[in-house]
């Protein structure tokens, strides 16, 4: 390697980290000025917040303030935005994390959220299952049958894409599976077909990942929905 590579490389990375710098500046003189605003409003700029201090390595200060946006959006209702600050906390690596990303998971399959933001929540899972479980499995084909409930005609054809190939890498890397027949074979095999299975056994997945560390009454949250 170059030593003019590497000043090259260095100098993008100063000049990166100095404008994300200045982001996060203006960012928290706009929620300073939010003091006494709409708290949905504040909390989504707290978020705006947690992801550029996440860029610059500042994980502790992005999981203190995303958790704090957290309580907020549960507290009104903003399923998507509580999934949002679920995904910060999860990528904060802090000791609560890997929970967090199972409560947000809880809440993107459970409620009307987004299928893009559910989609990315439940490959966060198959990353963190290893590759026999068949934790990642349920996962990608919950991820498929989100994207077939919620997506437009817009997004669903490119959505159904990511799912569609998510699923045929969790099976390659689960049971060698290869091709069409194969992948049909061990759909059966792992009834893969039928929400009203695959789902309960993706709570429990989540159950074991989430463990005690429950923020929230699950049966509170779904009487919402009754």
């Amino acid at each position: 390697m170059s030593k003019n590579f590497v000043e090259k490389r260095d100098h993008a990375k100063e000049s990166e980290s100095a404008a994300l710098k200045q982001q996060l500046a203006e960012k928290l003189q706009a929620l300073n000025a939010l003091s006494n605003a709409a708290p949905l409003d504040r909390a989504r700029l707290q978020l705006d917040v947690a992801e550029i201090l996440m860029a610059l390595e500042r994980k502790p200060e992005a999981w203190s303030l995303a958790r704090e946006a957290f309580d907020t959006a549960l507290r009104h209702d903003a399923w998507k935005d509580a999934v949002e600050a679920c995904d910060v906390l999860y990528q904060s690596e802090q000791k609560d994390s890997v929970a967090a990303l199972g409560m947000g998971v809880w809440l993107a399959v459970s409620f009307p959220v987004d299928p893009e933001l559910t989609l990315a929540m439940l490959m966060h899972i198959v990353e963190e299952t290893p590759d026999n479980s068949d934790g990642a499995a349920l996962a990608a084909v919950a991820a498929r049958y989100v994207i077939d409930l919620r997506a437009d005609d817009a997004s669903h054809e490119s959505l159904s894409f990511l799912a569609n190939t998510l699923i045929g890498r969790v099976a390659e890397r689960h049971s060698k599976v290869r091709d069409q027949a194969a992948l049909d074979q061990w759909m059966e095999k792992l009834a893969l077909r039928d929400p009203q299975i695959f789902l309960p056994r993706l709570g429990k997945v989540v159950n074991i990942i989430v463990g005690d560390a429950w923020w929230f009454e699950r049966d509170e949250l779904r009487k919402k929905f009754d």
